[in-house]
């Protein structure tokens, strides 16, 4: 998101858990597109709760797994926040080769910019 589309807007990634490194493949992708994830942190919604993120503050949550989706309707029950889920493949398992493995997590992370760009539209060349 910030790659697209800069400062228009305040991005804060987040999911159910916490407890799982950025995986070295969804790394490696980024890495193509110019993304650095390596030092990125997983966290979850409570997460954000703890260091002082009101969500209340949010305008949007896009849910990328049922997952996320449901914990998200749920923080969200008492709060004007859209929530949106996107059905994006897990790339997870999937590949027997190393090489089939990034074609998985390629193909995923083209889907999610895909779906920014149908979504807030093309970035501009002021992003």
């Amino acid at each position: 998101m910030k790659k697209l589309y800069g400062q228009r807007c305040y991005v804060q990634s987040a999911g159910v858990y916490n407890d799982l490194d950025v995986d070295g493949f969804a790394i490696a992708v980024s890495a193509e597109m110019g993304i650095e994830l390596s030092r990125h942190q997983t966290r979850s919604f409570e997460d954000m709760r703890g260091w002082g993120d009101d969500l209340s503050g949010f305008d949007l949550i896009i849910a990328l797994s049922p997952a996320s989706q449901r914990a998200a309707l749920e923080l969200t029950r008492f709060a004007h926040i859209d929530v949106e889920y996107w059905p994006i493949m897990d790339p997870t398992g999937l590949g027997e080769t190393r090489d089939a493995k990034l074609q998985a997590y390629r193909q995923t992370r083209d889907q999610i910019a895909r779906r920014m760009i149908d979504r807030f539209g093309p970035p501009t060349a002021e992003d």
